[in-house]
């Protein structure tokens, strides 16, 4: 029997596979599509995800190439600018990367660590048992411990489970393109396009918008009412959406991708079910971009740890119970933050108007752009209540200075095992423990606290210098793995 199969090799299960690989226990991934997609179904990455890629040393090889990783100048909150130029300590930072690259280079790096990922293997069939899964397929049949559902809104882990999946469905429809011109040219230099301006452009009828992320390539979206296209987007059907939408025809060049989606607010009813867990799409799936993969891919790094704990009877029993009293809220604040950009988005007429121009200048100011800027980062949700302002929270990157040099704390998580980061207060550590618990001497300006322990995550368990024990008893007291 094996231990973890995961369901579905997309970001999110192969983020979950490199996780577990790192504490020791190898998955095997399942997903039903023959290969690898090509489909830039997403084109970056944004939030606390981006400081966990470099806690795993994962954010340098992701951002080669890319045209940009960093804390970008500003962003969209549905149809509101955000202006981050010029105000320090902005948390949002924001990779640049098609999903087809960032699957690719995951999955590399998942091979790496031993993980094995078999392609054209589509579940049919899950019967949960006293000791674990039975998974069953066209032409295949493995029973594991514990299976993880990544496998994206239509899950059929979910499905199979039993779990429910409340929520909305968007009445209008988004036709999403991505082409190809020459480099030479700028798409809005054209006659055919003037009058439209980078970015949203509303009319009665629909809203369109035309950006570009790398030179030679431009996204043109088109939002109007109505249904997806049965089957695959023909170039004429986008070409007939844009018309309807802004009245004439553009120069939209070779396409080299179209789809067309309806926008979905949805939490699973449950996150776990006896011994199968959901993550990213499958347990949620929100109206605007810029939160799926943040918090989806961040379910995967909380989930790892603890499931390879339990397994190696590192944890207590009610470990994985804290999966979903942790990520459900994150999940929760998202859901309402994408909500409310979608009815910004959504809302027309002059109404429409006079909100959109008078929150553009509410958040010009200071307070609620920072405010803003933690909701995106995912950084305004706290993990449990403690006196310390740290505990529950993603560890700064502090700069240490130790025995060997100057180090980040993200340098000290490479290899996903607790951390006890002595600040200076020459903190005690059990025998026991020091064999899986890293113990880090350090000196930095200003110190957060006198000791921080930092669970494989990157979020603080304990701060302080009193209740040590109690805290390492309840993240990683050892028992027996029986579940």
């Amino acid at each position: 029997m094996g231990e973890v199969v995961i369901i579905g090799a997309g970001p999110v299960g192969l983020m979950l596979a490199c996780e577990l690989s790192l504490a020791g226990v190898v998955p095997v991934v399942l997903d039903k599509r023959a290969e690898p997609g090509e489909l830039p179904k997403a084109n970056g990455l944004g939030g606390q995800i981006v400081e966990l890629l470099d806690h795993r040393g994962l954010l340098e090889r992701l951002s080669e190439g890319s045209p940009f990783c960093g804390v970008p100048p500003g962003f969209p909150f549905g149809s509101v600018p955000l202006r981050f130029a010029g105000v320090d300590g902005i948390p949002l930072r924001m990779l640049v990367i098609q999903q087809p690259r960032l699957e690719r280079l995951l999955g590399e790096r998942a091979v790496e660590l031993g993980v094995r990922i078999r392609w054209g293997h589509e579940l049919t069939s899950l019967t949960q048992h006293q000791t674990g899964v039975t998974l069953e397929g066209a032409g295949f049949r493995l029973d594991a411990r514990y299976v993880v559902g990544c496998d994206g809104g239509r899950s059929r882990v979910r499905e199979l489970a039993g779990i429910d999946f409340p929520g909305t469905t968007d009445d209008e429809v988004l036709r999403l393109g991505h082409f190809t011109t020459d480099t030479a040219t700028d798409v809005f230099d054209s006659p055919e396009v003037a009058g439209l301006r980078p970015g949203w452009n509303r009319t009665p009828r629909g809203r369109l918008i035309v950006t570009s992320l790398q030179p030679g390539v431009h996204i043109v979206g088109v939002r109007e009412k109505g249904t997806p296209t049965a089957g695959p987007v023909t170039l004429a059907e986008f070409e007939a959406a844009v018309r309807r939408v802004v009245g004439r025809d553009l120069p939209l060049g070779e396409p080299t991708w179209l789809s067309s989606t309806v926008a979905q607010a949805r939490l699973a009813g449950r996150y776990r079910e006896g011994r199968v867990f959901l993550a990213g799409d499958a347990a949620h799936l929100f109206p605007a971009g810029g939160s799926s993969l943040n918090i989806g891919m961040t379910d995967a790094i909380n989930l790892g740890w603890k499931l390879a704990a339990r397994l190696r009877g590192r944890g207590p029993k009610g470990l994985l119970d804290t999966y979903e009293s942790e990520r459900r809220p994150a999940a929760e604040r998202a859901l309402m933050q994408t909500r409310a950009q979608a009815a910004l988005d959504r809302l027309e007429g002059e109404d429409g108007e006079a909100l959109r121009a008078l929150l553009t200048e509410v958040f010009a100011d200071e307070q609620p752009l920072r405010h803003l800027a933690d909701l995106l980062h995912g950084s305004d949700t706290r993990s449990g209540k403690a006196d310390h302002p740290l505990v529950g929270r993603l560890v700064p990157d502090l700069p240490l200075t130790t025995e060997t040099g100057a180090r980040r704390v993200a340098e000290l998580m490479r290899q996903a095992r607790p951390v006890l980061l002595d600040l200076g207060a020459g903190a005690p550590l059990d025998g026991d423990c020091d064999d899986w618990i890293d113990v880090v001497r350090a000196r930095c300006d200003n110190p957060p606290a006198d000791t921080l322990l930092i669970r494989p995550d990157g979020y603080v368990a304990w701060a302080g210098t009193e209740g040590l024990t109690e805290a390492i008893t309840r993240w990683f007291d050892p028992q027996p793995a029986n579940e």
